[in-house]
């Protein structure tokens, strides 16, 4: 465990995570305060704090000193907010959504390992998820640290994908659950993009490979080739010790870092449990390759 300031840091895992205890992160945070928790989030990339219960305004409030936050499109329940709603509740109405409805169908994408916002022309900084009701069982969040997958690779491989381009886009994460989930609208507000295949942190110059369920293929190559090296890209990252799992809390609040990690929720019995999370997700800075 580590001192820094008046918060304590203590390691989760050996390759990555830190809990943050010492500091009440649902008030109003001076710079002073803030920033040894941007230098434990950029070290660190995923940060959890327990018993830290947030409404929605403390939540936009704690997240934007990470940066702007993005606006959830039309194809989230929360479309038009600062959110994006993980849960089997209607917003409405707080009762379970039957499991055959669409909106339940689309959050299946969200068990595949994926990155926020690859699928954006500029891609995320970081997500923040803060848990409003837990089910007593399932329902964990698993992080792949994705430095340690690009450190793994043979340098051949890493000389190999260095130049490539990757097409991201949301209907490839959603195709794999349901062909034509997605409505016309949501297809027109987010056009395939391009991203490199890798990310640097621009802090401690540590670099992660950047693949995820978004990225659907390589451009300019075969489409047999560009899938076999996704596919081998993302089995190499899949080892149990790039992998960590969250079981939840409710009043966790966890921090993580969409240019350094993957991410997939674990399955729960949404038909007996209520579940709800609140995510907010901050805006990237710039673009990986030119558009």
């Amino acid at each position: 465990m580590r001192n820094t300031g008046s918060i304590e840091v203590r390691k989760l895992h050996p390759l990555f995570g830190a809990e943050i205890t010492g500091i009440d992160i649902t008030r109003p945070l001076s710079a002073r305060e803030f920033g040894p928790i941007r230098a434990a989030f950029e070290e660190h990339s995923v940060l959890l704090f327990r018993d830290q219960p947030m409404n929605d305004d403390q939540q936009i409030a704690f997240s934007e000193n990470f940066g702007p936050l993005e606006t959830t499109l039309s194809a989230n329940p929360a479309a038009g907010t600062k959110f994006a709603r993980q849960s089997n509740l209607d917003i409405m109405t707080g009762e379970p959504i039957p499991p055959d409805d669409m909106r339940m169908i689309y959050q299946k994408a969200n068990y595949f390992w994926h990155s926020d916002s690859s699928f954006k022309r500029i891609p995320s900084l970081c997500s923040i998820l803060t848990a409003r009701i837990c089910p007593p069982e399932g329902g964990n969040t698993e992080f792949l640290n994705m430095r340690a997958a690009w450190d793994a690779l043979p340098p051949a491989l890493q000389a190999t994908i260095h130049p490539l381009v990757a097409e991201h886009a949301l209907a490839h994460s959603r195709d794999r659950v349901q062909k034509g989930i997605l409505s016309a609208k949501s297809l027109a507000e987010l056009p395939p993009v391009k991203q490199r295949m890798f990310r640097d942190n621009p802090i401690n110059g540590r670099r992660a490979l950047y693949i995820g369920a978004h990225a659907g293929r390589i451009l300019d190559w075969p489409e047999p080739m560009s899938k076999a090296i996704l596919w081998e890209l993302a089995q190499r990252a899949e080892q149990p010790e790039f992998m960590m799992s969250h079981a939840w809390r409710e009043g966790d609040v966890i921090v993580w870092d969409n240019r350094a990690v993957l991410h997939r929720a674990t399955y729960y019995d949404a038909t007996k449990h209520k579940r709800l999370m609140q995510r907010t997700t901050v805006g990237g800075d710039e673009l990986t390759v030119p558009q």
